[in-house]
C-alpha cells in the first residue's frame, strides 16, 4: 500500500474516530484491509457503551475480521488504526499474526509497538509484523489531545 493509499484510509479513520468521541467513548477507530486492499472489518471503542474492557478498536475489527474470512490468521493483511495499539491489543495483533500494522499517533504513554515497548518485535514474539507509524499523525493527534481537554473541562 502506498503512502497515498495509507493516508485515505486514515482519514477515513479520523472521521470516524470524531463520530465516535461524540458518542463519549475515547475517539480511536481501526480497520483491517485483506491482501486485495478490501476492508473486512472495522472497529472503534466501545468500551464505554458495552462496559467491556476488551472493548478496543483494534479487538472490534479483528473479531469482525476473523467471522468474514473464516480464519483467525491475518498472514496477508493490513490493520490500520488511529492511536498507535497498546499492549493489549498489540499482542492480539501478534496472536492474529498481523501482516502490517499501520497507526496515526503514536502514544508514548501506552504504546506497544515502539511507543513505551515494542512487542511486534519483543523476543517473546513468535510473529514478526511490518509497523508504520505516525500516518496523519498531528492530525490524529489534536483529535485526541481535544477530546481529553473537552472531557477534562466538562467534569471541572
Amino acid at each position: 500500500m502506498n503512502g497515498s493509499e495509507q493516508k485515505r484510509w486514515m482519514q477515513i479513520l479520523l472521521e470516524r474516530a470524531r463520530e465516535v468521541g461524540q458518542t463519549g467513548e475515547i475517539p480511536v477507530s481501526a480497520l483491517i484491509l485483506d491482501a486485495e486492499g478490501r476492508c473486512i472489518g472495522h472497529g472503534r471503542n466501545r468500551r464505554q457503551q458495552h462496559q467491556d474492557p476488551l472493548g478496543h478498536a483494534e479487538l472490534v475489527a479483528l473479531r469482525q475480521a476473523s467471522v468474514l474470512q473464516g480464519d483467525w490468521r491475518f498472514n496477508s493483511c493490513t490493520l490500520m488504526v488511529t492511536l498507535e495499539p497498546c499492549p493489549m491489543c498489540a499482542g492480539a495483533l501478534v496472536q492474529a499474526r498481523m501482516g502490517t500494522v499501520i497507526f496515526a499517533a503514536h502514544d508514548l504513554k501506552r504504546g506497544a509497538l515502539g511507543g513505551t515497548i515494542d512487542l511486534s518485535s519483543h523476543r517473546s514474539a513468535h510473529h514478526r509484523m511490518t509497523v508504520i507509524g505516525g500516518v496523519l499523525e498531528e492530525e490524529a493527534r489534536r483529535l485526541l489531545e481535544d477530546w481529553f481537554r473537552q472531557r477534562r473541562q466538562g467534569s471541572r
